[in-house]
């Protein structure tokens, strides 16, 4: 639901990417039509799926044409486009195929409750991985599309992206970080910090079960 935002985001975008990939995950409002003037394919669910499919099918989408790494971003323009070049140069200079988005090191801008939950989710998560991702919540992010061969999100709403980097890091992918703008504007957000809080443990705890099984 990101009309009025999706075509600016996607301009953007393309002014450092030819190819934009749009997953419009049943949108009611005019999200679908926007991201396409704008110059973006779109892939489009009929209903509500979440976040953790419509990422496999962003993955899917860039593996099946031949990309070298995809990098996923939020629609709501909160993730800055003309922060894209930082992400080419760390992947092209350090050869790391994991690189994700940190909004900690100027983040005065993000509201007091989240930055807290933030600091104690990445602070938790970095210990199961057993590397440091400073920001684990950013979803503005490098993925070399290779290391997504396999996987298939299963956790909802923001608690995917974790599910994602513990995946990796069970493979022993190596994980950098990039600076990135932090932008709030005064529209509600779409976190709500004890209940995704709740889901974030709810997953770990779940993923750990599984890797148990296998």
């Amino acid at each position: 639901m990101e009309e009025g935002r999706i075509g600016r985001v996607v301009e953007g975008v393309r002014k450092y990417c030819d190819s934009v990939v749009v997953i419009d995950d049943g949108s009611t409002d005019n999200t679908a039509a926007e991201a396409k003037k704008a110059g973006a394919v779109v892939i489009r669910h009929d209903v509500n799926k979440g976040k953790g499919v419509s990422l496999d099918d962003g993955f899917k989408y860039a593996r099946e044409h031949g990309f070298e790494f995809v990098i996923t971003m939020d629609a709501d323009g909160q993730h800055d486009p003309d922060d894209l070049p930082g992400f080419f140069n760390e992947y092209s200079n350090s050869g790391v195929p994991v690189l994700i988005g940190s909004r900690m090191a100027n983040a005065m801008g993000m509201p007091l409750v989240r930055r807290l939950t933030n600091v104690f989710m990445s602070w938790l998560l970095s210990r199961k991985m057993g590397q440091c991702v400073p920001d684990t919540q950013c979803g503005y992010r490098l993925y070399r599309c290779d290391l997504l061969d396999g996987l298939s999100v299963e956790s909802g709403r923001f608690a995917a992206e974790s599910e994602i980097l513990l995946y990796l890091a069970d493979k022993g992918v190596r994980m950098g970080a990039v600076p990135v703008k932090v932008i709030y504007r005064d529209e509600k957000s779409k976190i709500h910090p004890v209940r995704d809080t709740i889901r974030f443990l709810s997953m770990i705890k779940r993923y750990q079960e599984r890797k148990k099984d296998r």
